[in-house]
């Protein structure tokens, strides 16, 4: 492999690394300090595009998006590597509506048949690039009134997304395990796909899908462009970008002085004991400045036992993780990115693809398991140019963990100092209130509860206090007791032991009963008391 180094004037530095074989060209870049991004017009992309972007505030372009643009249009393949939050959905998606909109990859004109596909991890992901696409492409036409994008991911009823399908799309963006069904059913068409983008591309090896995707790569055609984005570049995946990638240009692009974790996120880790983190968690929520925050759970029980203490602590607050149903996590995104609730915690795998851009704070409220999570995790806060936040609690237990995940990372902190609710440098260090306690005085705004399999809240069971019962005991078919109303409330009806003659402290309070005679084997009578 051989180096070369050149000097441009956008960027302060381009390193352009060649294969021996000719087979794969690295772009990597460093943004200087002073440079200023070129506009998304400036570099050719289509006047409906900018024009819906800029509605969106969005008209400078992130580095990741100024090295691709120029590649992606000119319909290269490439492998787009960036750090979470760094704008990696429009480097792709911006280029990939301008083609097939404009008939650059051969196609003349669009028909509903699927020309573009986009393959992500999560469903979370899939919602997410779904919008920016749409919000991209909401002045482009396609075969009828607008271009059509389309989200396929499980959790949704196959009968919609298949009807949707057959109404067309011209984009479709999916998860792997759906997609692949479909596309067996016959339902998915991906014989006309001419732009391929696998999205986060090592999430996709962490959670078992290399499979899958390598099955979907040999349904489209071989001649298309196939664009590959990753936060990170581990062995499987560069192995299946050169298995169905041609002669692709690796672009790796960060701002100036930028590393792995993100420097403009201030990071805290301490020390701290299980059963004092629910009241350090309640301060953290009452710092000064804090805004939208995300807490992270190795566990779904340990999500929803947070989410639920924080609740009752008067927070506004919703959870994600896999024992919530598609629509009740949906609901707790909503709500979090509509700013209804301003607390969301999550497990790792859930909040996958979660992209808000305004997080203030980012909790680990258990230690991540390795580094690559902790990265992940701290990814959401201090995104596009922003600060943020990041705050560990790391259990005794969990020491040798951290010291691992510090280590790999080289934060210099392998030993975090003892800290407790109530120590003077916890809230210090992160801008709490002395005041602040472990709760707050506004009601809890409780989001996406789970109704235990899908039961419907409609037909949930009344309060046991406001239940009335009527038992009428018979002998023989009569009454055995004729003194007193057919149907009391509850608290005056007598419990059924005092038809054997028990009786109970409150016993003045209720009607007198009479007493009944039996006759013994003899003929003779005696009291039944």
């Amino acid at each position: 492999m051989r180096a070369a180094t050149r000097k441009a004037s956008p960027l302060s530095k381009i390193t352009v690394d060649h294969e021996d074989d000719a087979t794969e060209t690295t772009l990597s870049a460093q943004l200087d300090s002073t440079h200023v991004a070129p506009t998304f017009a400036e570099l050719g992309v289509r006047d409906e595009i900018v024009r819906a972007l800029d509605e969106k505030g969005i008209e400078r372009t992130f580095a990741i998006q100024e090295l691709t643009l120029p590649l992606a249009l000119a319909g290269d393949d490439l492998i787009g590597q960036a750090r979470t939050g760094m704008g990696k959905t429009f480097g792709f998606g911006v280029p990939l509506l301008h083609r097939i909109s404009s008939g650059t990859t051969g196609t003349a004109k669009l028909d509903g048949t699927p020309r573009a596909l986009v393959i992500v991890p999560t469903r979370e992901l899939c919602i997410q690039v779904t919008k920016d696409l749409e919000n991209a492409a909401k002045y482009l036409k396609g075969e009828k009134d607008k271009l059509e994008v389309l989200a396929i991911y499980g959790g949704r009823p196959y009968e919609t997304q298949i009807a949707t399908l057959q109404k067309g799309a011209d984009v479709v963006v999916g998860t792997p395990g759906r997609l692949l069904d479909l596309a067996k059913q016959g339902h998915l068409i991906l014989g006309k796909v001419e732009v391929l983008v696998l999205d986060e591309a090592d999430e996709m090896l962490d959670l078992g899908f290399l499979p899958d995707i390598e099955r979907i790569l040999g349904m489209v055609p071989d001649k298309r462009q196939t664009m590959l984005f990753s936060a990170t570049m581990p062995g499987p995946i560069i192995t299946l970008a050169r298995t169905f990638l041609t002669q692709p240009t690796h672009i790796r692009a960060e701002e100036a002085e930028s590393s792995a974790i993100h420097e403009r996120t201030s990071q805290h880790i301490y020390r701290s004991h299980a059963l004092d983190k629910a009241e350090m968690v309640a301060r953290v929520l009452q710092a000064d400045g804090r805004g939208a925050t995300m807490i992270f759970t190795r566990t779904k029980r340990t999500a929803q036992k947070v989410a639920d203490d924080l609740a009752e602590r008067g927070f506004a607050v919703g959870s994600v993780h896999g024992d919530l149903g598609q629509i009740a996590r949906e609901k707790a995104l909503k709500a979090f990115r509509s700013g209804k609730i301003d607390v969301l915690v999550a497990t790792d795998v859930a909040a996958r693809g979660i992209d808000i851009d305004d997080v203030t704070h980012v909790i680990n409220y258990q230690c991540p398991e390795d580094e690559k999570t902790y990265v992940h995790r701290i990814g959401r806060t201090g995104r596009a140019g922003r600060t943020g936040i990041a705050v560990t609690l790391v259990d005794w237990d969990d020491i040798p963990r951290w010291q691992l995940i510090d280590k790999a990372l080289g934060l210099d902190i392998p030993d975090p100092v003892e800290t407790y609710s109530s120590s003077p440098h916890f809230y210090e260090e992160l801008s709490i209130p002395a005041e602040a306690s472990g709760s707050v005085k506004a009601p809890a705004a409780k989001v996406d509860k789970p109704a235990p399999a899908e039961e419907d809240e409609s037909t949930e069971r009344a309060p046991r206090a406001t239940r009335t019962r009527t038992r009428r005991r018979t002998r023989g078919g009569h009454p055995a007791d004729s003194v007193g109303p057919k149907s009391v409330a509850p608290e005056t009806t007598a419990p059924e032991s005092a038809a054997s003659g028990d009786t109970e402290g409150d016993g003045a309070s209720k009607p007198r009963r009479r007493r009944r005679r039996r006759t013994t084997k003899v003929g003779a009578t005696t009291n039944a008391e």
